[in-house]
């Protein structure tokens, strides 16, 4: 990753110098009595794949790991049942950055070892994880949700490699009379994720997905997370040159969060494309990640 340019727009230091929430702090009473305002019939719809053994991961991450740690296979070799109370419990392992799952803004970097708001890559420990900017101090997210439906703009599913640009996510916002205000929560619609159903073996490598030109158009919006059906948020493989240029310019010069691996077909069949959008991380201290159930209210 290239070195951070000072003289190219960003947003540190614009909520102090220890600041660790970035665009998050665009999220305030207002926006949460705005985005409660748009509940119309209550019908929560659920934006995330289930999880299990079966989830893909890149090859450079494990799988999920289920174990059972007390099931009915114990008492029936035996185990005792005080006052014959049974139970059932387990343990999952698996990586933070799986299925759907939002990254902190302590994720990535660039070669001078600067993250968000200046903090420098000495706060990430092997043995302590973040202690900067880790996944535990982001903030809940109640806020207006917009779907940005650019399979419905183009009349099918993307192509791998296929740039979502600045003017499809214009065109698509003109299309259903809508404005992005500060504190909003995008979520693109590429159409990837869907069409991997059933794929013994799925290509992280190639993907749909925004350019550096419409990640910075969208952290200029004043958006405070930007979500998509896909790995990475932003087109695979990358412009000639760069790599991951829209995660250094969304995560590390905006301090804007990605939500990645949605499940956005549900919200997309309902034909709401402005709604109450709810989600938290996991509060795991230090982490660079956290699996998510986020929730758009209708």
């Amino acid at each position: 990753m290239q070195d951070r340019n000072d003289t190219l727009p960003h947003a540190w230091g614009r909520w102090g110098p220890e600041d660790e929430a970035g665009a998050l702090n665009l999220i305030g009473p207002a926006q949460v009595r705005r985005a409660a305002s748009l509940v119309r019939t209550g019908q929560v719809v659920a934006l995330a794949q289930p999880l299990s053994k079966r989830t893909p991961v890149p090859a450079h991450r494990s799988g999920l790991q289920h174990f059972m740690g007390r099931d009915g296979g114990d008492y029936a070799a035996g185990a005792k049942r005080p006052g014959g109370f049974s139970f059932a419990e387990d343990t999952v392992v698996m990586p933070l950055h799986i299925g759907t799952h939002i990254d902190a803004l302590c994720h990535t970097w660039c070669g001078d070892g600067r993250m968000f708001n200046n903090y420098r890559e000495e706060t990430m420990r092997s043995t302590t994880g973040a202690t900067r900017l880790g996944v535990d101090k982001m903030p809940p997210a109640v806020t207006r949700g917009l779907l940005i439906d650019v399979v419905a703009l183009r009349g099918r599913t993307l192509h791998d490699g296929e740039v979502v640009s600045r003017q499809d996510i214009q065109a698509c916002l003109a299309q259903d009379g809508l404005h992005i205000e500060p504190g909003d929560v995008v979520l693109i619609h590429t159409g990837w994720l869907a069409a991997q159903q059933g794929r013994a073996v799925v290509d992280f490598n190639a993907e749909p997905g925004i350019d550096h030109e419409a990640g910075l158009w969208l952290a200029q919006q004043e958006v405070a997370i930007i979500g998509a059906d896909n790995f990475a948020i932003e087109v695979l493989p990358f412009a000639e040159g760069t790599v991951f240029p829209v995660h250094q310019c969304v995560i590390r010069d905006f301090g804007i969060p990605l939500l990645e691996g949605m499940q956005l077909e549900p919200l997309v069949r309902t034909g709401r494309r402005e709604f109450l959008f709810v989600a938290a991380a996991l509060p795991i201290v230090g982490a660079t990640a956290s699996p998510m159930t986020p929730l758009a209210i209708l």
